[in-house]
């Protein structure tokens, strides 16, 4: 029971650390003139490249995990609550509705290309920048 209430306390600390991170970059990219919402996007990259430094210590960092750094307690606050709060499906598709019902197509499908194509690139490199 008391593990339990912990994950819960972790994933809400990490939650609101990523909650408030992504506020942070889209007020600091809301006034930047371009076609994609840049706040989201740049949360959905940052989150995607946590997130594979993240996944490939605890799958193959085994000093990592011996020392006591990569604890499933680390997993649940940084991948569950930071990560999942910082990225965000739900407001990247209301973005590319609002895309679409202005009739910006292009703009649209390159947001959505790059979102996936980027998140994908992002994890990798984080993966790989922590790879033995």
């Amino acid at each position: 029971m008391r593990a339990v209430v912990v994950s819960f306390l972790l994933v809400g600390t990490g939650g609101a650390l990523g909650a408030m991170t992504r506020l942070g970059m889209t007020l600091l990219f809301a006034h930047r003139i371009v076609i994609v919402p840049l706040g989201t996007f740049a949360s959905n990259l940052l989150g995607c490249f946590i997130m594979g430094i993240v996944l490939q210590l605890m799958l193959t960092a085994e000093w990592f995990s011996h020392s006591g750094i990569v604890t499933e307690q680390n997993r649940v606050l940084f991948a569950v609550g930071f990560c999942g709060s910082l990225t965000t499906l739900s407001s990247m598709v209301v973005e590319l509705n609002t895309l679409m019902q202005r009739e910006v197509l292009l703009g649209a499908f390159t947001y959505l290309f790059l979102t996936f194509a980027g998140g994908f690139a992002c994890f990798y490199a984080g993966a790989m920048l922590v790879k033995p």
